[in-house]
């Protein structure tokens, strides 16, 4: 099957998102005091897209399975009759958890162990919702300020030794690895915590620090996440162990499976692999289960490494990270401007700025900000602008 129809994404409503920037960008009337968190492209079975069939909606579930051609040859060989990716916009006005995510066999362990269990898939102590990885990539529709990976060991132990209340962490992580290390932080009890963290508390403003600096966001997190004095998180001593990554926008990252991270301020597209397995490390009232985390945390230590922006100009742009499972292609236009392209596989556009109309020989949709399209495998389609603008494909490599 091939052609081009209307997709309709899904709203998440997470405490941790903001109030405008979605209904802003998707142009649907807010409700007050309700945050609007993420939206959603894809057929994940837990908030599958829309597709619009002569007028009427469809589960893209539904749709794919009744036309499972329109996933494109390469697609079925490798992933099956599933859409192996699923593309977010995501407004993160509180901070994430800390979190992970499993690789594929630890994935299909997990979640066979947890059905042998009997555990529901609704549990919120469940940890593994399906049986798949996740790797991500991220680009920044904002300024954008994340947790990614641990710093190299030396750099740790430098911003331990700035301050006299961890003196005793910096000698302890001298005689170990970092994973022992780690464990030990996120099995810490409230009166260890407090001794590591009051001191902070006490002596530091966050209006007087810099969002490099790891105090900033012990300070915004407790303040932004309401973490009472009683009952603090261990994954506030995170932001010395973890790189403090400033994304501009335009630019983005790569998480890849194991490595420990945390959005904590503005917008992005996120695009991954089909999955929402999370195994949380902190900063959540949600379950958090340390042994499955110490089982699968990547304690390797990360230099960052940015995703460059796509460059400014009429034209096509591939994003490029390891993944299997998808890629992104970024498309500006201006009116009047046109480009060609065939889907190899299935396809999913979605509209950040501007119009556009895209057209196959039989059929042609107008796009405004906010709106998206499902294009069939082995369509060919042409991208015509019509106000000046861009927009983002999901995909295969």
């Amino acid at each position: 099957m091939t052609g081009i129809y209307k997709l309709t994404g899904t709203l998440q409503n997470y405490i941790w998102g903001g109030e405008d920037y979605l209904p802003n960008l998707i142009h649907f009337n807010k409700q007050p005091n309700t945050q609007y968190a993420e939206w959603w492209l894809g057929a994940h079975v837990s908030s599958p897209s829309q597709v619009e069939i002569n007028g009427t909606n469809q589960s893209l579930i539904d749709f794919l399975n009744q036309n499972p051609t329109a996933l494109g040859e390469q697609s079925r060989q490798t992933f099956g009759d599933e859409l192996p990716y699923l593309l977010k916009i995501l407004d993160v006005k509180a901070p994430l958890s800390i979190q992970l995510h499993p690789t594929k066999t630890e994935a299909e362990l997990g979640f066979a162990a947890e059905n042998a269990r009997g555990v529901n898939l609704k549990d919120p102590k469940r940890t593994y919702k399906d049986n798949n990885h996740k790797p991500e990539m991220m680009i920044a529709l904002s300024d954008f300020w994340l947790l990614h990976g641990f710093k190299p060991k030396t750099q740790i132990l430098a911003t331990l030794r700035e301050k006299t209340h961890f003196a005793g962490l910096a000698e302890q992580l001298e005689q170990q690895d970092l994973h022992t290390f780690y464990a030990t932080i996120m099995q810490a009890d409230q009166t260890q915590l407090e001794a590591w963290l009051n001191p902070i508390f006490v002596s530091r403003k966050r209006e007087d620090l810099t969002p490099e600096n790891p105090d900033y966001w012990v300070l915004y997190c407790r303040d932004a996440m309401q973490i009472p004095a009683d009952k603090l998180d261990a994954g506030l001593m995170c932001f010395y162990l973890f790189n403090i990554v400033h994304v501009p926008q335009g630019q983005g990252i790569y998480q890849d499976a194991g490595i420990p991270h945390a959005y904590l301020r503005g917008q992005n597209i996120e695009l991954m692999a089909c999955s929402d397995n999370v195994i949380r490390g902190g900063l959540t009232p949600k379950h958090v289960d340390i042994p499955e985390l110490l089982k699968i945390v990547d304690c390797r230590e990360v230099i960052p490494t940015l995703i460059p922006a796509a460059p400014q100009g009429n034209g096509s742009h591939d994003y490029w990270t390891p993944a299997k499972d998808f890629a992104l292609e970024n498309v500006n236009f201006e009116p009047n401007f046109s480009i060609k392209s065939s889907a190899k596989n299935a396809t999913i556009l979605f509209v950040m700025e501007g119009q556009l109309e895209i057209r196959t020989n039989s059929t042609a949709l107008e796009l405004t900000q906010g709106q998206s399209a499902f294009i069939c495998a082995d369509t060919d389609y042409e991208i015509i602008g019509i106000e000046k603008g861009y927009c983002v494909l999901s995909k295969l490599p």
